[in-house]
């Protein structure tokens, strides 16, 4: 057990070592690379074989996520006909540690042929892939953490990194914004998370329904209300309509301690300036708003601050926002 732990700390620590040399190398070549992928008017076409392959699946499946519209191409299928995919107003993005991978070389001769721009990532800058290269990427020299140094194990997690870094880099520069993201990410807990309010108010009807008490109102009427409802509360409106407090099943117990509860109005034993929130936020901001506050209700307003809605905090747990 001792050797198990042992050799994963070295693997980590070999592999943090390799992240700290490529934070030291990030230049003028990122930032280069980053300016060519957004002036792109096409796609970005990622290609690679083997680990490195795996590694460019991932970053066009992170790019294409993050508003950067990418996709994969395996470099041996590159040269049976799959070139057809690369556009002239493309950009491929070739992975190659050693940088003189057999299978890319139709690849970069199509590039070279045709003028598609080729952006390389590699640790060999002396490497027959970086010298086809408009742009090349260069990974610090880093040990691989494999004890036999055959496994690729620190090279991939710096290309892994370097293509997170491009992203991000790329998805500040676009000013990528969370209802975009949200647009492509529509299902699982990440498209709960993004959903907005107003989407969640049509999808689930139950939400519009508020149930409501007038500041005047007796004990009798609120106990009633709360009950009908079967929501544990009951929201306290003034003579406008405008909500101006809550009522819970917890402030009824209480308020039973004191004589005269059924002589008291709603407007006693209220909460006042229950939390809201805007139909057009998106559902992980109500469920942060409701955790900060130690809340279970929190009310939808529209555009003029009338309350149109309620999320519960257990229907916003139920539909997988957290």
């Amino acid at each position: 057990m001792t050797t198990a732990i042992q050799t994963a700390r070295e693997t980590i620590e070999t592999e943090m070592a390799g992240l700290a040399a490529l934070l030291d190398s990030i230049g003028d070549d990122f930032a280069r690379a980053v300016e060519a992928v957004y002036a792109c008017k096409g796609r970005v076409v990622v290609t690679g074989v083997g680990k490195s392959g795996h590694i460019g699946q991932k970053i066009a499946a992170t790019l294409s996520s993050t508003g950067t519209p990418a996709y994969f191409v395996h470099a041996s299928e590159a040269a049976h006909g799959d070139l057809g995919l690369v556009g002239d107003d493309d950009i491929v993005l070739a992975i190659s540690n050693s940088g003189e991978t057999v299978e890319l070389s139709a690849i970069m001769r199509y590039c070279r042929r045709f003028e598609v721009q080729l952006i390389v990532i590699t640790s060999q800058p002396g490497s027959t892939l970086a010298g086809f290269a408009d742009l090349a990427l260069i990974l610090p020299a880093a040990r691989e953490a494999c004890p036999l140094k055959l496994a690729p194990t620190t090279s991939t997690t710096l290309t892994l990194v370097l293509g997170d870094a491009l992203a991000m880099a790329l998805m500040s520069k676009r000013g990528f914004s969370s209802e975009q993201f949200a647009r492509f990410h529509p299902g699982g807990r990440l498209g709960a998370q993004l959903v907005r309010i107003s989407e969640l108010l049509e999808r689930e009807p139950s939400f519009g329904r508020v149930p409501r008490v007038s500041q005047d109102d007796g004990m009798d009427q609120v106990v009633a209300t709360i009950t009908a409802g079967g929501l544990g509360f009951a929201a306290v409106a003034d003579g406008t309509g405008r909500i101006i407090g809550i009522i819970t099943d917890g402030d009824l117990r209480r308020a039973l301690a004191d004589r005269g509860f059924f002589e008291r109005r709603a407007a006693e034993i209220m909460t006042r300036d229950p939390k809201s929130i805007g139909s057009d936020r998106i559902a992980a901001e109500a469920l942060a708003i409701c955790e900060e506050h130690k809340i279970s209700v929190l009310f939808v307003n529209d555009e003029q601050g009338r309350v149109i809605g309620l999320l519960h905090l257990k229907d916003l747990l139920r539909l997988g926002t957290a």
